[in-house]
């Protein structure tokens, strides 16, 4: 059965991936010797990343690191039994947390991000109490 705590589970796996494009985007149709995309090389080419490119990307590996205690945290509340609607509103605001979460880290808001980040991982470790 899909949930919408499952179709959560989607979105958060994607937005990292959305957070990779963002970051690659002001190098593609640009030659790599001009400093353009580097599929050969794109962790490096991301590492030399600054500005709105280089936040993109840290949020996308700020992305992949919140997701597995949130994966687990839907998995463990549905196992136990939990209330769906319960599930899927923490699920919801988990995600809606990230798509936040990473607005404030492309346009630099250090302090909200941070907020933002600490009501995300409250979310996570709540599902496993629903």
């Amino acid at each position: 059965m899909t949930t919408i705590s499952n179709v959560c589970l989607i979105a958060a796996a994607l937005l990292p991936i959305v957070c990779a494009g963002i970051a690659k985007k002001p190098g593609f149709g640009k030659r790599r010797r001009d400093g353009g995309y580097d599929n050969h090389d794109p962790r490096g080419w991301l590492a030399r990343q600054q500005g709105v490119s280089a936040r993109a990307n840290a949020a996308q590996a700020n992305g992949f690191e919140a997701l597995p205690l949130f994966i687990a945290g839907v998995l463990a509340a549905q196992q136990q039994g939990a209330a769906q609607g319960s599930v899927d509103a923490l699920a919801l605001a988990f995600v809606a947390t990230r798509i936040v979460y990473i607005a404030c880290y492309l346009a630099d808001q250090e302090k909200a991000r941070s907020l933002v980040w600490v009501l995300g991982l409250g979310l996570s470790i709540a599902l496993f109490f629903v």
